[in-house]
């Protein structure tokens, strides 16, 4: 899927004020009159509790609501159709709201549509880019929408070395719900970060084919959790997931596994899922994340409605430099030496003196 990208949006914004808000007078009064704003969703394909995108995203409209003023409401669509999809669309507009949020590439059709006919409302679709069909190469961002993408690649790699570095030997897996690009960039991030950390810290981790699979589903739990099976069985130490609540069923294989005195690490995707891995006192079988700030994306779009800098024409790109990406600062499952090394690698990819592609290249797809 090819993207136009405003190269550096999000820290050119930031720059600028557009997010941070340092408007004048005329701006306090516009904030002012949006307090009260209207801020729908739509759920993808998962739920609002699927511990991942959709969940990530929901939550930073709560945050809006409590530190905004605004009013929030989710609908769940009935199917995965672009009918489903503008239905509820045009549910939370009725209803009186006037920035609506869409996590995920399934609502690029919809809001193609909705943009345009919804002129006074505001559209942020993350992961995804308007377009006019599924055919088409390249997304229509209209005036009142902003199309929102992240740098999965970089978050995969800084799990990758962290993985390898707690791990220090033995083999790892990955398992993506669908082969889309958000996913298929956390996969490839992650194998790069696992020859990083063997290259340069003396690692001696494996990623092998076998052991990297796709559910085809971001809701199949008994999916997830006999993938899992199979890779632990194996001999797989730490299995990467990126699939929604597929991965809530790898998470379970995980805790049995490990409250038999079995190894088996998760490394868990978009937020971080510390706590769903816990299955005794504190302990979790999460051993880090590789994160998207998918919430902030949302609250910060929220804010700058409010204070009438809503960035609507752009594709704004949220990465490790502008703090779009990375790994949850604290988890007890990871070294302070794995934490320190991990740091040092983060900064070096902020200066660009270690590039992470998104591309596949020679990696297993």
């Amino acid at each position: 899927m090819k993207k136009k990208v405003i190269a550096m949006a999000m820290t050119l914004l930031m720059a600028t004020g557009v997010l941070a808000g340092c408007g004048g007078a005329s701006g306090d009064d516009a904030s002012k009159e949006k307090k009260g704003i209207k801020v729908g969703m739509v759920t993808d394909s998962g739920t609002i509790d699927d511990k991942s995108f959709n969940q990530g995203t929901w939550e930073g409209i709560l945050k809006a609501e409590k530190d905004l003023g605004v009013t929030t409401q989710y609908l769940k669509p009935a199917g995965e159709t672009e009918q489903d999809y503008l239905k509820e669309i045009t549910n939370l507009y009725d209803a009186g709201n006037r920035v609506i949020v869409a996590p995920g590439f399934k609502f690029e059709t919809a809001i193609y549509k909705a943009q345009d006919k919804y002129k006074d409302a505001k559209f942020v679709i993350i992961d995804g880019s308007p377009k006019k069909d599924n055919n088409a190469k390249e997304g229509t961002v209209a005036d009142n929408t902003v199309s929102i993408f992240y740098a999965e690649e970089q978050s995969g790699f800084l799990a990758g070395v962290a993985t390898a570095l707690e791990i220090k030997e033995g083999d790892l897996g990955f398992i993506g719900g669908l082969e889309i690009p958000p996913v298929q960039k956390f996969n490839w991030g992650f194998q790069q970060g696992v020859k990083y950390a063997n290259e340069n810290f003396g690692t001696k981790t494996t990623l092998k084919a076998e052991n990297v699979k796709y559910a085809n589903s971001f809701v199949d739990t008994a999916a997830g959790q006999q993938l899992a099976a199979t890779m632990y069985d194996r001999g797989v130490k730490a299995v990467f997931v990126s699939a929604g609540k597929v991965g809530v069923g790898v998470i379970t294989e995980a805790k049995t596994r490990v409250s038999k005195g079995e190894t088996a690490w998760v490394v868990g995707v978009d937020v971080d899922q510390y706590a769903d891995g816990i299955y005794e006192g504190d302990k979790s079988v999460i051993l880090t994340s590789a994160t998207k700030n998918i919430g902030k994306s949302a609250y910060d779009m929220i804010d700058a409605e409010i204070k009438g800098e809503f960035p609507g024409g752009k594709t704004l790109t949220f990465d490790i430099k502008n703090d779009g990406v990375g790994i949850p600062e604290k988890n007890p499952n990871l070294s302070e030496d794995t934490i320190s090394k991990v740091n040092q690698v983060k900064e070096d990819m902020k200066a660009d003196k270690i590039k992470v592609s998104a591309e596949k290249g020679n990696l297993i797809p």
